[in-house]
């Protein structure tokens, strides 16, 4: 998606360890333009597999989850990174590796809302090594519900992990694959 190239060339800032800085239009501050572009293209790839709710991991994916729900009319789910006192009752679980922040976190959604009635859709802001895809599909598959597909604005592409969900088969849109960010350069990869 060339709008979001743009503004990760013009705003992103790549720091050590291949961390892609883009707080100023994703994360920390959100472009809301930007991310209704950006859902508008999640829905036109999406629009025919039957969604009816989309899951992401809180924080950084709520934003783009919540744009991208109007289209699709349904609600979002977020899986917590920790237990808190207003979560009570059954809950899927499911850990969780965070590469930005080098942690191992325990994903938890309550079981009332997810079932086995509901197709869904994951969307999050990164793809790196696929920690958070991973463990939005095992608490997809713990519900008994149905994958339609896994919707990312960023993909770092030379981690790898995209390519591994395409050749199992995922539904996997990918908004701006980076192939590679070397010397404070990115370079994309052709869409």
């Amino acid at each position: 998606m060339e709008l979001l190239e743009r503004a990760i060339l013009q705003k992103g800032k790549v720091l050590p360890g291949n961390v892609l800085k883009v707080g100023a239009f994703l994360n920390n501050q959100i472009d809301v333009g930007l991310s209704v572009e950006m859902g508008k293209q999640i829905f036109s790839h999406f629009a025919n597999c039957g969604v009816n709710k989309i899951l992401t991991v809180e924080s950084s994916g709520i934003g783009l989850a919540c744009i991208t729900a109007q289209f699709f009319n349904c609600n979002v789910v977020f899986a917590k990174k920790s237990k808190s006192s207003n979560v009570d009752g059954n809950v899927y679980t499911a850990e969780c590796y965070s590469y930005t922040h080098n942690v191992m976190n325990n994903l938890l959604v309550p079981s009332e809302y997810l079932s086995k009635d509901d197709v869904v859709l994951v969307v999050d802001d990164f793809l790196a090594v696929g920690g958070a895809t991973a463990a939005c599909r095992q608490l997809i598959e713990k519900a008994g519900a149905k994958l339609a597909g896994i919707a990312i604005a960023i993909e770092k592409g030379f981690q790898g992990a995209g390519d591994k969900l395409r050749q199992e088969g995922v539904n996997l849109l990918s908004l701006a694959i980076i192939d590679s960010m070397t010397d404070g350069k990115i370079v994309f990869r052709k869409q």
